[in-house]
């Protein structure tokens, strides 16, 4: 399930926080523990060892300078020597903290090159290290994991131990973000065995801090306060300010959702103080602004709007430039549910247009989609179908990157397996020859045995066949499997949109989509969650989907399009086949609750659906526009009181650009009579009451809710 939605979510800031400071240890010179008082790097300088664990504790407060610190400090060591090595491992992970991308790629290459053969292993895993961090930092996840997961294995083995904890807490991260749970359990526990090896109980409590965020999205969270007190105990034993900022960080992070909201205000408080100790005003920032989105959900905006507009001037001195999204959000989104609603928008559109220039497109469009929450709430529904529209279009981009990452991977894969199978070919082949040859040799010697000879090579080149055959048909195997996979929803079974923008060309045809479009989305999804847990909410989402395919037929596409939303495609488009399933959608879905642990959970969703051809002008769009058109139907139903259904009956429009300028003002072209929209009421009772049944809204001041 995915956390609340929040400009930059209190949750997913603050690992950040975590992971980079996790990743500024200094490295392990050989495979043994450290004692508390001796960094692992540098057994044999007392005075370098201490430098080094300064460094390494106090590196987010101020990490520009201590990179510079130990540029210098570096300068006089000799080449290829362990202690230059740990002293550049520190400094890439110090420039990724900078976001410093030129010194990041000159580091990790000095690294990959390390002279001595020794210590390759040792540089060989932090220069994956310091490239997978600074990626990380910009929301790379995918090209971030495949540098942490592709570092050699002996090498990983042979590496100090101080190495291998830095490689394991990043690669856990990772995976925690993008929710391999299981994954990432397994290996922060790997990374916390190793931390305790170091004998040291700072990086136990920074290690046990992250294993308790994951545990928190586990949906386990007495859990993972239970880890949380671990590590508040590990970090008293020797404290230090930074340590302890991320340990209350974490602190109220878990106790977030607690019913008495002491705990995590308190945790936040001390966090802010400890890193004011430290003088880390880049960290404050963060602390502040992740403060303000804390007061946002409990709907204590002139507090969050205090809060952000002090983060916001320390983000800006420390050129911390997510800090100073995160800030600039939470104040525009304060002002928004303070009325300010204008100006609100401005600040929150300001914070997207950083994170779009960082290359944070992910970010970006959850900040769109929040965007659109508060627009709504405020009353400004044009305004909020909009956002809306920014927000799809941009989870769009993401989607069609992603695919081809994933395509040009697959693609190598392929290419791999296929030199793989041709080697193997060939390597026959070499046989096949060679017992040729001696069976000539044999023929030669032996004439009466000319006949067994024959008979024994028929045999091998049998047997060989038959081998290359079950090889290939196991291979096709596979390759089918994978593609089922990939094109697969794991939590629902439906098809995802890999799949349908597969399918969606047998559909259209060189005019456009025929047929009818359905977009559904669960009402209040994120109550379900915040009410019942994120199971529950897994166990709604299967049974919806059990629901949709319930009401189609065999030859209709469903697709789980993302999050709560599913899309249904059907090949039928007679006038009244798309009211009548949008009805049999409204009842099945709100008609009962969903069971879930002995509890029932009331459901209703909003629905936007049009057919194609749309009267009067027979008009056909490409999918993208009609997912476009009905994505702005269905937001208007849930604007107007949701367990409804919108569908477009007329669109005075002879072309797609025609059509895409009354989509972007849908309410005032209803107004006008250039469109029609029909209006459908889901079950009463479970919604506030409504009028079960067809109502078409007919020109005027705006729709009605029917």
């Amino acid at each position: 399930m995915h956390p609340p939605l929040a400009s930059r979510p209190t949750l997913c800031a603050a690992l950040t926080a975590l992971v980079l400071l996790a990743a500024c240890s200094p490295g392990g010179g050989g495979g043994a523990p450290a004692s508390p008082d001796t960094a692992a790097s540098a057994p044999g300088d007392s005075v370098l060892a201490r430098d080094l664990q300064r460094i390494e504790r106090a590196a987010r407060a101020r990490p520009e300078q201590y990179e510079r610190e130990l540029r210098s400090r570096g300068a006089g060591l000799p080449a290829g020597s362990a202690e230059l090595l740990d002293i550049l491992a520190l400094r890439g992970q110090l420039a990724a903290l900078a976001r410093n991308r030129e010194l990041c790629d000159q580091i990790a290459a000095s690294l990959r090159a390390w002279p001595a053969p020794d210590l390759r292993a040792n540089a060989a895993v932090a220069a994956a290290s310091v490239s997978a961090e600074y990626l990380r930092a910009h929301g790379d996840l995918r090209e971030a994991r495949k540098l942490v997961t592709t570092v050699d294995g002996v090498q990983l083995s042979s590496a100090g131990v101080v190495y291998r904890w830095r490689h394991y807490r990043l690669l856990a991260s990772i995976s925690s973000d993008v929710g391999e749970l299981d994954a990432a359990l397994t290996e922060g526990h790997q990374a916390l065995r190793l931390a305790e090896q170091t004998g040291q109980s700072w990086r136990v409590a920074l290690t046990l801090a992250e294993l308790a965020f994951t545990t928190y999205r586990a949906d386990t969270p007495a859990r993972a306060r239970q880890i949380t007190a671990q590590a508040l105990a590990e970090a008293q034993k020797d404290p230090d300010p930074m340590t302890l900022n991320q340990v209350y960080t974490m602190r109220g992070i878990v106790h977030a959702d607690d019913s008495d909201s002491s705990i995590a205000l308190q945790a936040n408080s001390d966090a802010l103080e400890q890193a004011a100790l430290a003088g880390a005003d880049s960290v404050r920032a963060l602390g502040l602004a992740n403060f303000a989105d804390h007061h946002l959900r409990q709907a204590r905006y002139s507090r969050a709007l205090e809060l952000a507009e002090q983060a916001l001037p320390l983000a800006l001195a420390t050129r911390n430039t997510g800090a100073e999204s995160v800030a600039r959000s939470n104040i525009g989104l304060a002002k928004i549910a303070l009325g300010r609603v204008a100006e609100g928008r401005r600040d929150v559109e300001a914070a997207i247009a950083l994170d779009v220039k960082q290359g944070a497109v992910a970010y970006a469009s959850d900040g769109w989609k929040e965007l659109a929450t508060y627009l709504e709430r405020a009353g400004d529904l044009a305004g909020a179908v909009t956002a809306q529209r920014e927000h799809r279009a941009m989870m769009d981009r993401v989607l069609r990157d992603e695919t081809r990452k994933l395509l040009l991977e697959a693609q190598e894969r392929q290419d791999a397996e296929q030199r793989a199978r041709d080697i193997e070919l060939l390597n026959r082949d070499n046989a096949l020859k060679s017992e040729q040859v001696h069976q000539r040799n044999l023929a030669l010697a032996l004439w009466a045995a000319l006949g067994g000879c024959v008979a024994v090579s028929l045999g091998l080149l049998w047997q060989a066949f038959r081998r290359v055959r079950r090889t290939n048909e196991a291979l096709a195997h596979s390759n089918a499997s994978l593609k089922r996979q990939s094109e697969t929803d794991p939590l629902t079974g439906l098809a995802n949109r890999r799949h349908f923008q597969a399918a969606v060309k047998s559909l259209s045809g060189p005019e456009g989509l025929s047929g009818s479009v359905f977009l559904i989305d669960v009402d209040h999804f994120k109550r379900i969650n915040d009410s019942f847990g994120h199971a529950a909410g897994d166990a709604v989402l299967v049974e919806i989907a059990r629901r949709l395919r319930e009401a189609v037929r065999d030859d209709d596409l469903v697709v789980r399009w993302g999050g709560e939303e599913f899309l249904i495609i059907a090949r039928t488009r007679e006038a009244l086949f798309a009211p009548q399933l949008a009805q049999r959608l409204l009842d099945l879905i709100g008609s009962r609750p969903v069971s879930h642990e002995g509890r029932d959970i009331p459901v209703t969703a909003s629905i936007g659906f049009v057919s194609l051809p749309l009267p009067p002008h027979g008009l056909r769009l490409t999918w993208e526009r009609a997912i476009d058109l009905v994505d702005t139907v269905m937001y208007l139903a849930k604007a107007h009181g949701r367990n409804k259904a919108y569908g477009v009956e007329r669109l005075q429009a002879k072309d797609a650009l025609a059509a895409a300028q009354l989509t972007a003002r849908l309410e005032a072209a209803v107004s006008e009579g250039s469109v029609g929209l029909l209006a459908l009421s889901g079950p009463a009772g479970v919604m506030p009451p409504s009028v079960s049944g067809f109502s078409t809204l007919e020109p005027g001041p705006g729709p009605a809710a029917s």
